[in-house]
């Protein structure tokens, strides 16, 4: 039997900064089945959550609720993008992205999105990884176009020419599609 409504799920992911309390009413939420993303992403933005507990909360809810998986992980990687991206230099917001190019391989969204955080000055997320991501992708993705343009992007930046022209001469060829 439910404990709380949807409403004071809500009020507790939004406003308490008890990890009890917290808990309780995930738990509460699982158990009436409740598979409404926009009421975990209000969990998710609750500041006095710990990286640690945020995965924890993410990993649970996308095992549960298998069809949401793809949004929680999408969600998951853009909250540690803003939030703890001067901590942990993107490495979270990567896990994230790659866990929800993982449920659905086919989506450009991921992919790009990770590439969305490195930062040039800084040079992290280390371009290498983020090189490899997007290669990984062009496997799946089906119009491959806007990852390639993005190889070629980050090749240009690290100054590896030759390989930038290769990734821009594919994307201008038209094969932007898988074959």
């Amino acid at each position: 039997m439910p404990r709380f409504s949807v409403e004071e799920i809500r009020a507790r992911f939004a406003q308490s900064s008890d990890f009890n309390e917290i808990f309780d009413a995930f738990e509460d939420a699982l158990e009436q089945r409740i598979q409404d993303v926009e009421l975990y992403r209000v969990l998710f933005w609750n500041h006095s959550l710990a990286p640690d507990e945020l995965c924890l909360f993410g990993e649970k809810l996308a095992k549960e609720f298998s069809p949401i998986a793809y949004d929680v992980f999408m969600w998951l990687a853009s909250v540690f993008e803003v939030t703890y991206s001067s901590y942990d230099n993107f490495d979270l917001a990567i896990r994230y992205y790659r866990k929800a190019a993982e449920v659905r391989p086919q989506e450009p969204d991921p992919y790009l999105d990770a590439c969305d955080c490195y930062d040039p000055d800084l040079n992290i997320p280390p371009p290498d990884v983020l090189i490899e991501f997007l290669k990984s992708g062009l496997n799946h993705v089906g119009n491959r176009t806007a990852l390639l343009l993005r190889l070629s992007h980050l090749h240009h930046l690290l100054g590896d020419e030759e390989q930038s022209r290769f990734y821009r001469t594919l994307a201008d060829e038209g094969d932007g599609s898988k074959n």
